[in-house]
């Protein structure tokens, strides 16, 4: 459990710091391109507009990261004081502050935070505007002011270090040791975090005193990840050795290296080919003067050779220190690959990546089974979830209606993915999900959704349904849940379980609060609370439309005493894996109690116009006379 809550900690951290850097990367680019072209040593020398470039190192792109870590904490006003504080840390120093931005931007964000929870309530009318800029200019200012006199020297002393550090690594010919912790990493759990949180930020300083930095290729260079993908192509089997060429080209030449990492859990020692790969890489870069002037993002060769310096040794360097490591990864994959067995699931190695990501991955889509058309004569619509009691409630509800409405004699359920019918035609799961029901009914045609409220593919699956249905009117009667009881739901929604006004700093912190509603209104056992947490970490329990449904895991149903709801109105929103929830509904349900209500919260909160109305509601009883309305 130790091991597990300092991974957890260290993918947080990872990803914040990667989180800052990663939405200004187009401002990096923009620099990049204007010291490629106008500096002295550039390919179209102009001493006029080379003047942008230490101007927008300096302090447009410091900004932009204290700015944008200020607002991850506390929105716009945490990103306002965020940047006012990283401008002490740029003034104080000579040296780029990315360093210094990154430790004053959260903190002004987290500072701003604190005050704005403490004066809440307690500021008159009529005074809101006053004290919101007082305040933020204030506690700016003193921040700033701070940032200049300890902040800026002790950053600037540590980058100093870390640069004399790397430049020691270089001349005794260590820096490519550097890759047996950086291949592992990357895959495992800390891709990006590496690059933007740490040796971007070193390696903007190198470039601003050397020209060029080869920092910026050590995590970058797609040479590793090509060769292991190349193996597959040739010494896989199955599935990973089909997907492997077209992963092949998305990795190399659209530089989303993410794409190579399921194929390396599936056979762990290909760990070695990453490493050796990027050693033989980095010692390739380094023997023939290999660097980047920019940062290259994504990882792309395309974008490699964008940021390479104008200089036919620096093309040479680059473009051979990519070549080795493919070479290297790829001999000693394909001997891996051939001396060993191999595991086939492709899905259940994504699945596995993302866990130890601890967030969705954007590329796990890439390694679902292709399939074919919409069945003919489609008698049965299963939604499946993990347990079968909230999200998939939610979906089979909103797609129920719009087959009533297209007037489609069709059956629509939902049900546990472990209790998916045999017989189901057609199943719909979350992204995540969607391997294991294909792995439960391999015979139907799957559909994954991101959104359970608000999906296109609701409209495209009825427009291609309009043209073939045979159901009976009886069949139709039949569209409630595989665990259908419709037992009156009077009493499971309570005034005094709705909360108005919450706050919370993390998704883990509102399930918790949730948990302990239902625990107190003695509809759950103490258990269920841990059972929601997982739930929410084993897929997201963000629904769409700025709403969360936070349950327990299918394990944890016999933890539920009695159907029960809670709803907790957060204005400001929390973070749910990128996606800002203002609206929380914890949910126990029992032998299916429960799903009337859902239906109608379902059905309520498909239109935002409904969800703004319950953010904004001033009492429990407007809101849950919203929800009642529908």
């Amino acid at each position: 459990m130790a091991q597990s809550n300092i991974k957890v900690a260290v993918q947080k951290f990872g990803n914040f710091l990667s989180s800052m850097v990663m939405p200004n990367i187009g401002a990096f680019i923009a620099w990049g391109l204007i010291t490629a072209l106008f500096i002295p040593t550039g390919f179209f020398p102009n001493e006029s507009l080379a003047k942008l470039v230490d101007p927008m190192v300096k302090y447009l792109l410091p900004l932009l990261i204290g700015y944008t870590g200020g607002k991850l904490v506390h929105d716009q006003r945490g990103g306002v004081v965020g940047a006012i504080a990283t401008m002490g840390v740029i003034v104080g120093s000579d040296i780029p502050m990315f360093l210094g931005a990154m430790i004053m931007g959260p903190l002004g964000g987290y500072i701003i935070k604190k005050f704005d929870q403490f004066i809440e309530g307690k500021v008159k009318t009529g005074f809101e505007m006053l004290i919101n800029n007082f305040s933020a200019g204030i506690l700016g200012g003193i921040l700033a002011i701070l940032a200049f006199l300890g902040v800026s020297p002790a950053v600037d002393g540590f980058t100093g270090a870390l640069v004399v550090g790397v430049d020691w690594m270089v001349a005794h010919g260590l820096l490519p040791l550097t890759s047996i912790l950086i291949e592992p990493a990357k895959i495992l759990f800390l891709n990006n975090a590496i690059n933007h949180g740490i040796l971007s930020p070193i390696g903007a300083e190198q470039i601003r005193t050397n020209g060029q930095s080869i920092l910026l290729l050590l995590e970058t260079n797609p040479g590793p990840g090509l060769g292991i993908l190349l193996a597959y192509c040739f010494f896989g089997k199955g599935t990973a050795k089909q997907s492997a060429p077209g992963a092949a080209i998305i990795h190399f030449i659209g530089g989303i290296h993410e794409i190579y990492f399921p194929y390396v859990l599936m056979r762990p020692l290909l760990i070695i080919a990453a490493i050796l790969g990027g050693m033989s890489g980095v010692f390739t870069f380094v023997l023939l003067g290999g660097g980047l002037q920019a940062v290259a993002s994504p990882g792309s060769i395309l974008a490699i050779l964008a940021a390479t310096p104008g200089n036919a040794g620096s093309y040479v360097a680059n473009i051979s220190g990519v070549l080795v490591a493919a070479v290297v990864s790829f001999i000693v994959g394909s001997l891996i690959l051939k001396t060993g067995k191999q595991t086939e699931d492709l899905d259940e190695a994504a699945r596995k990546m993302q866990e130890m990501k601890g967030k969705k991955s954007s590329v796990a889509g890439s390694f679902t089974k292709q399939q074919g058309d919409v069945p003919a004569s489609v008698q049965k619509i299963v939604f499946a979830c993990d347990a079968g009691m909230g999200s998939s409630a939610m979906g089979a509800s909103l797609l129920r209606k719009k087959v009533k409405q297209a007037d489609l004699n069709i059956s629509v359920t939902n049900t546990a993915i472990s209790n998916i019918p045999s017989d189901a035609q057609i199943v719909i799961t979350q992204e995540e999900l969607t391997p294991r029901a294909q792995n439960k009914v391999p015979d139907a045609y799957h559909i994954s959704v991101d959104n359970f409220l608000s999906s296109p593919e609701y409209d495209k699956l009825i427009d291609q349904l309009k043209n073939d249905h045979t159901t009976s009117k009886a069949e139709e009667e039949k569209n409630v849940s595989t665990e259908n009881n419709t037992d009156s739901n009077d009493g499971l929604l309570k005034e005094e379980n709705v909360f108005l006004n919450q706050h919370f700093s993390s998704k883990e912190e509102a399930i918790r609060f949730a948990g302990s509603v239902l625990v107190k209104g003695g509809y759950v056992e103490e258990n269920y609370v841990k059972a929601m947490i997982e739930r929410d970490n084993m897929t997201s329990t963000y629904m769409g439309n700025d709403v969360a449904i936070p349950h327990g895991t299918e394990e944890a149903k016999k933890n539920v005493l009695r159907s029960g709801f809670t709803v907790i109105q957060v204005p400001e929103g929390v973070d749910f894996d990128g996606e800002k929830v203002r609206l929380i509904f914890g949910i126990a349900g029992k032998d299916g109690t429960h799903l009337e209500i859902l239906s109608g919260i379902a059905i309520t909160c498909s239109d935002m116009d409904n969800i703004e109305k319950m953010v904004h509601a001033k009492s429990a009883k407007e809101l849950m006379a919203i929800i009642q309305s529908n």
